[in-house]
């Protein structure tokens, strides 16, 4: 049993499909017979195994989830950026509402100080005809002012109202987009976990045969990293550690296990050669790997092998699929490092590649 996870990890970039969803999905809609009685895992002309349909559908959900939550971002700003509009607007609004009232109050002053009267009847009348004189062109000033400020802000709010509804429409055609890319992104999901299971149960029948199908082939990804070792697996969460203790185990773990759905790329830590494919036993499909510093490294639990006993790999090179192969109670990857090929000879993991210059 797989201790509680402990640490996550980002997910990378997703590397761009070369292949549609479509023709991997052609490889699940063969007959079980013509996977299962072919030992060298292929197919048939044209038609990607198992395995290779998973890992096809595995990028593009990889590719999906990226651009559904490309989206969802942009919605997201969007939606921002219409709340902030709205704020304005209704600030825009207020201040012409209170101008309007600054003006009513204004013309209530002026009637209420004979500012109904004819201004010749209010020179004559007045006291001080000079002071009405000064007082009425002050008043006349300030009117102009407030008028003045009264047509700005409504110009403003004019603006506002019409950035508004464009950003409303940008807002409503982002949110169409978004629902879109995420009924893709469940539709092409739905299907890596079908095509997942039949993956496994293709590896549960070699392993429980103990005959390796042959190596199921993939497009590489572009080596783009110059760094010598990297982790085994590019997305995963950290469970069972090394040398802890579960019921699974005779003793205590020999490894690092990464939990991680089927079908998941399995990564060749460093350069090296393999040295054992196996399908059978307690860690189910296996690859063990040969560094250049004479350290071994072990990939178990696999649902699929990518490679062949005796191939030269390099770093970063996808050499497997992660499965519940063996003596396992779900998907993930087990991960040794050994000072031989043999099991009982394994350091911890985490220390050795943290040595390596990769932090788990």
């Amino acid at each position: 049993m797989r201790a509680p996870f402990r640490h996550r990890r980002p997910r990378p970039p997703v590397v761009p499909l070369l292949l549609c969803a479509t023709v991997a999905l052609t490889a699940l809609c063969m007959p079980p017979s013509a996977a299962a009685d072919d030992d060298d895992g292929a197919a048939g002309p044209g038609v990607p195994a198992a395995g290779a349909a998973v890992s096809h559908l595995y990028e593009e959900a990889q590719a999906a989830t990226a651009r559904y939550e490309e989206g969802e971002r942009a919605a997201d700003a969007q939606r921002a950026r219409v709340r902030r509009l709205d704020r304005l607007l209704a600030d825009e609004q207020h201040e012409v509402a209170l101008l309007h009232e600054d003006l009513g109050r204004m013309a209530s002053a002026q009637y209420r100080t004979g500012g109904g009267l004819p201004l010749t009847a209010r020179l004559l009348l007045a006291d001080d005809p000079e002071q009405l004189l000064r007082g009425r062109r002050v008043v006349g000033q300030v009117d102009l002012a407030v008028t003045n400020a009264v047509a700005r802000t409504q110009r403003a709010a004019a603006r506002l109202g019409v950035a508004k509804q464009a950003a409303d429409r940008a807002r409503r055609v982002l949110d169409r987009r978004t629902a879109q890319l995420g009924r893709l992104k469940r539709d092409i999901e739905e299907k890596l976990e079908s095509a997942r299971w039949q993956l496994q149960g293709e590896a549960d029948r070699s392993a429980a045969a103990g005959r390796c199908r042959g190596a199921v082939r993939h497009a590489q990804p572009p080596s783009s990293s110059t760094r010598a070792w990297v982790s085994p697996v590019a997305s995963y969460e950290l469970s069972a550690g090394f040398d802890s203790v579960g019921a699974r185990w005779a003793g205590r773990h020999t490894g690092q296990d990464f939990a991680v759905g089927i079908g998941a790329p399995v990564r060749s830590v460093g350069d090296g050669r393999v040295v054992r494919v196996s399908c059978g036993g307690g860690f189910g499909i296996e690859v063990v790997v040969r560094h250049e510093d004479d350290a071994y490294t072990q990939y178990a639990h696999l649902a699929s092998a990518a490679v062949d006993q005796g191939e030269l790999v390099r770093v970063g090179q996808w050499i497997g699929q992660v499965g519940t192969t063996g003596n396992s109670t779900g998907p993930h990857l087990h991960f040794e490092a050994r000072r031989t090929p043999h099991h009982g000879s394994g350091v911890d993991p985490v220390e050795w590649l943290a040595e390596r210059g990769v932090d788990l």
